[in-house]
């Protein structure tokens, strides 16, 4: 067993990373960890890292035979300290790719400070099972991807704070355990000791408090916050998770843009990226038509049409029965498909839109004089030109046709546009970043599943004033004062304008059939706050860890958080969730029913 020992007295002059050919002929002291250790004819040398990079250590006879025979025995991951002097490395054997590529030091002195066992994994290798990277986190994190983006999210949180604190705001701590007033995602709810058979919740967002902190004169409020949601996990998703939460006082949306293409620019740089700014503006109507989604990725085209009235004047029976139904019809062109998307990857699509509830998917080879499909012989050749001319085709593309309600129909090509453009490689050559706001979202929205009116954003967000008249008549034209920030195809920002009016509060939560009780159960502490000279006030809250993962280029947002859970929530690392002991759950007056 090797001997451990202490630091004792010695004290690091730089970190590994950092020597560089202006120290040559310095003694320097240095602490790390043995990456990789090689021995060629009698002198060994060895990578030492550390979080700043590697350097290259000699351990030769030489120089000290002792501390060469110690160095024989370092194996991959022991940490040590060396004390030894830098000197230009030979001619030819130079490394490039390394800062420190153009110097070695040679070890005078060594301190084991600790052994390692062999590591589950090669930090140096990149196809490692996620099971696996998590159960050993402590030791992925010290792979270089890994703290490029530990120190990428530091930049950017610190680059986050400089930026609002320079613009007026107040970073406010608000806090975490809260009532539960479940209005979207699961609470995660934690028992109170002190108050029996109460419960509080971790808070799904601040946006209660920082209300409360506009009524209260904070006029411009920040905080970079964690988030608990209770719901089914993801790629994008956690069960906890940190939001660039802002809100302002006397403002209209204009202004929570501006701030917010400012700050994402800033932030982009952080990573040496360039945005274009002002952000395109979209409506959500305009996306849901294009694009079929509210979160429209608008780097590539395969953009949706309408081509309703077309299929109105065809023979087809399937499309006048949808249209009976007031469904309707629409298309998306694939440039060169009729080649590229064979009989059975056609058929793989039409399973794959089934998945959205879509009845089938029809399709239409456009030759140079003629087209052909399945259901050409229903259409009259004025008719198939009016769709060519819709859509935009040339010879060898490839129509593919959904027919079904207004949403099915919209959800399935919007889905199946994406899927074609990572199929296809429609994404190589776009531009890296596009943002996009989307704005005019309704207030309101049906929904199938709880057969209701739900709110579309959350039951604080204001209305737009010209469609105060349809709020008990027609509530579904209401538009609200919401917006969204997409990035690539993926929400990473959500806010609006909020109700300030405590008569026009109470008379939207009488629209979604909240009764006075509930409202007063659920959030009578607001509607208090606002008979006291609530100013006009709204905010956003960007999803940060969305913003790292693409700005890094990962697909995974479990990628850029230290210690991220499971697809089931747990984290490998320390085992949580757990069970407790019985007097744990005595002091809670909580009994298991097992």
């Amino acid at each position: 067993m090797t001997k451990i020992e202490g630091l004792g007295d010695w004290k690091r002059t730089q970190y590994c990373g950092e020597v560089s050919d202006k120290e040559i002929g310095n003694t320097v002291t240095l602490m790390g960890w043995v990456r990789t250790s090689r021995d060629h004819g009698g002198v060994i040398f060895i990578d030492l890292w550390d979080k700043t990079g590697i350097v290259q250590i000699v351990f030769s006879p030489q120089v000290s035979a002792e501390i060469h025979s110690r160095g024989a025995s370092l194996k991959s991951e022991f940490v040590i300290a060396i004390k030894g002097n830098v000197r230009p490395r030979p001619q030819g054997t130079e490394n490039t790719a390394l800062p420190t590529g153009k110097i070695e030091v040679v070890v005078d002195e060594m301190k084991v400070l600790n052994e390692s066992e062999t590591p589950p994994f090669e930090l140096d290798e990149e196809q490692i099972g996620e099971e696996v990277r998590l159960k050993y986190r402590y030791i992925d994190l010290r792979r270089e991807r890994m703290q490029k983006n530990l120190l990428l999210r530091h930049k950017a949180t610190q680059e986050t704070r400089k930026f609002l604190t320079e613009k007026g705001f107040l970073e406010i701590e608000t806090p975490f355990l809260a009532r539960s007033t479940p209005e979207g995602a699961r609470d995660y709810l934690i028992p109170s000791r002190l108050n029996p058979y109460s419960f509080y919740a971790l808070t799904q967002s601040p946006q209660l408090f920082k209300q409360l902190l506009m009524v209260g004169g904070a006029d411009k409020y920040f905080q970079l916050v964690r988030c608990f949601r209770d719901e089914d996990l993801r790629k994008d998703r956690q069960p906890e998770f940190t939001q660039i939460d802002m809100e302002m006082s006397f403002v209209e949306k204009e202004d929570i843009m501006e701030i917010s293409e400012s700050l994402m620019k800033r932030i982009f740089e952080t990573a040496g990226h360039k945005i274009k700014t002002p952000f395109t503006k979209i409506t959500y109507d305009e996306a849901i038509s294009r694009y079929g989604v509210d979160k429209p990725d608008i780097r590539f085209g395969l953009e949706l049409k309408d081509i309703t009235d077309i299929a109105k004047q065809t023979d087809l029976k399937i499309f006048h029965q949808v249209l009976e139904k007031g469904g309707i019809v629409k298309a998306i062109n694939v440039s060169g498909g009729a080649e590229t998307l064979s009989i059975k990857v056609r058929n793989d699509l039409i399973e794959y839109i089934k998945g959205f509830g879509a009845g089938g998917l029809a399709w239409i080879e456009v030759k140079a004089d003629s087209c052909h499909s399945p259901i050409v012989k229903y259409f009259k050749e004025e008719q198939l030109n009016r769709l060519k001319e819709v859509l935009g085709t040339k010879a060898g593309d490839l129509i593919l046709i959904v027919a079904d309600n207004k949403q099915i129909t919209n959800t399935a090509l919007g889905s199946l546009r994406m899927k074609l453009a990572e199929d296809l490689g429609l994404l190589k050559d776009v531009e890296p970043f596009s943002l996009v706001w989307v704005i005019d979202f309704p207030l309101l929205h049906y929904s199938m599943e709880e057969n209701k009116l739900e709110f579309a954003h959350h039951p604080f967000t204001s209305p737009v004033e010209e469609d105060l008249k349809y709020l008990d008549s027609e509530p579904e034209k209401v538009k609200s004062k919401a917006y969204d920030v997409v990035l690539n195809g993926t929400e990473i920002a959500s806010g609006s304008i909020r109700l300030h009016n405590r008569a026009l509060q109470e008379q939207v939560f009488k629209t979604v059939g909240l009764s006075k009780e509930e409202t007063e159960e659920k959030f009578g502490f607001l509607l208090e706050a606002l008979k006291y000279g609530a100013p006009p006030h709204g905010g956003i809250a960007f999803g940060f860890d969305r913003l790292m993962a693409i700005m890094m280029g990962e697909d995974s947002i479990r990628d850029v958080i230290a210690f991220p859970k499971t697809q089931k929530g747990i984290c490998l690392t320390t085992k949580a969730p757990s069970s407790v002991n019985e007097k744990q759950l005595k002091e809670l007056h909580i009994k298991l029913d097992k």
